[in-house]
């Protein structure tokens, strides 16, 4: 089960790593970015590949080429899907249309020049000792396709007179043939739009300085934790002892921001990427559900309320099923109903998910009665809260993580601040 829409990852969090010159390649790089991976194994694997990249950096890090050549020469793969005429039969053709000739020659020039550009550059100067064997396999596969093409000799001929003959036209275009009936020219595309996925997200990795979790059996512990939407962001550290942590603070204070970043961060670890952070080790998480920004559902029928308790009810199923570890962040739960309902239902809430130790569950509240809870007062829920102070009664933000409970409010504070109070006495 995962539940994130409230961290806009398509609006968001992919243009973070969307440096991409093609359609296909910006799907890839979607695929990667929208849904997490199924275990650990899968994670630690695309972390290998993706450390890969960051290791091969300097070769690659001003890897571009012209995307209207490469429309062109995809096009021109494309064709041959339909057959085209090889051998004497094309000399032939080329001998007596000066139309099929110049279309011809102008799109292998184009084939040579980019391919040559993009192993020359980039595919053969890397190091494949910094991938794990599978991937460092497909390389090696892009690699082969390109030398397939001797583009040394015919790249070399063209500079040198900027021309390519009928004999030369023949022979690329029987290698062509060759690789589209073979299925070599599809598996291709496939390797070459995926290593550019992962090119464009190792730019965003490497820009923004984001750092690859490491994965342990029972702890979240998260250094110099920020949301990287903000320009100016104030880092926090996490560490986690307790199950359940009820989040506390003002208003204003940052509470929303602190749990999407480190929602993010969870989400980001379980696609295989770098995290906006110092340090991160978690725990591999079977369900992410996070729960910021609920509201009244016109299509479904459903209330906010009620897209809260749907919401818990899929969590607490989820933790059932033979008890996987499940993270879930619920931002102000149960604000959608009236104050003695939301104080009952929720500490009913808070002590049932204390009996589920291999989850997390993150809280956020203004109910500051449920403090008087037992389970709260003896330590078994954890408590923290985004501090903030008065100074001259105006709010001072820090946006810092504190362990403790904060009773600050500032309702009142800036009701009156922005003269409401004389303005509805008149």
């Amino acid at each position: 089960m995962t539940n994130t829409k409230d961290l806009n990852i398509e609006d968001e969090i992919i243009p973070l790593f969307d440096f991409t010159f093609n359609l296909f390649t910006g799907q890839d790089v979607r695929d990667i970015l929208i849904k997490p991976l199924g275990s650990k194994q899968e994670i630690i694997s695309r972390q290998n590949v993706l450390k890969g990249f960051t290791g091969n950096w300097e070769v690659i890090k001003d890897y571009s080429f012209s995307r209207f050549n490469l429309s062109e020469i995809y096009d021109f793969f494309e064709t041959f899907a339909a057959g085209t005429f090889t051998g004497a039969r094309l000399r032939r053709k080329l001998i007596f249309s000066e139309k099929e000739r110049h279309q011809k020659r102008g799109r292998l020039i184009l084939l040579i020049l980019l391919f040559h550009k993009i192993h020359t550059d980039y595919v053969s100067k890397m190091d494949s000792k910094r991938f794990p064997p599978e991937y460092a396999a497909e390389l090696e596969g892009l690699n082969r396709f390109f030398q397939d093409f001797n583009l040394p000799h015919y790249e070399t001929f063209f500079r040198k007179k900027n021309k390519i003959r009928i004999g030369h036209i023949v022979e690329l275009v029987a290698v062509i043939s060759e690789k589209v009936t073979n299925g070599q020219v599809a598996l291709f595309w496939k390797r070459w739009f995926l290593f550019e996925a992962y090119l464009s997200v190792t730019k965003g990795i490497v820009k923004r300085g984001f750092v690859f979790p490491s994965f342990e059996q029972s702890t979240l512990a998260i250094e110099g934790l920020y949301h990287p939407l903000l320009s100016d962001p104030v880092t926090n550290d996490l560490h986690v002892n307790r199950n359940v942590i009820l989040l506390t603070g003002p208003n204003m204070s940052g509470k929303s921001t602190f749990l999407k970043a480190v929602s993010l961060c969870v989400y980001l670890g379980h696609t295989g990427l770098a995290v906006p952070a110092a340090k991160a080790t978690m725990p591999y998480y079977a369900t992410i559900s996070v729960s910021i920004n609920l509201t009244d559902s016109i299509v479904s029928g459903y209330s906010h309320f009620m897209s809260e308790i749907i919401t818990l009810k899929n969590v607490l199923t989820a933790a059932d099923e033979d008890n996987p570890k499940c993270f879930a962040v619920f931002d102000e739960l149960f604000r959608g109903t009236n104050i003695e309902d939301a104080l009952e239902i929720s500490a009913v809430a808070i002590k049932g998910l204390v009996k589920y130790p291999n989850s997390l569950f993150l809280i956020s509240t203004h109910l500051h009665q449920l403090q008087d809870m037992e389970i709260v007062k003896n330590g078994t829920v954890a408590t923290s809260y985004i501090e903030c102070s008065l100074h001259n009664n105006l709010p001072v933000f820090t946006y810092k993580l504190k362990d403790g409970w904060s009773d600050l409010r500032l309702g009142r504070i800036l009701f009156e601040k922005e003269g409401l109070n004389n303005m509805l006495a008149r």
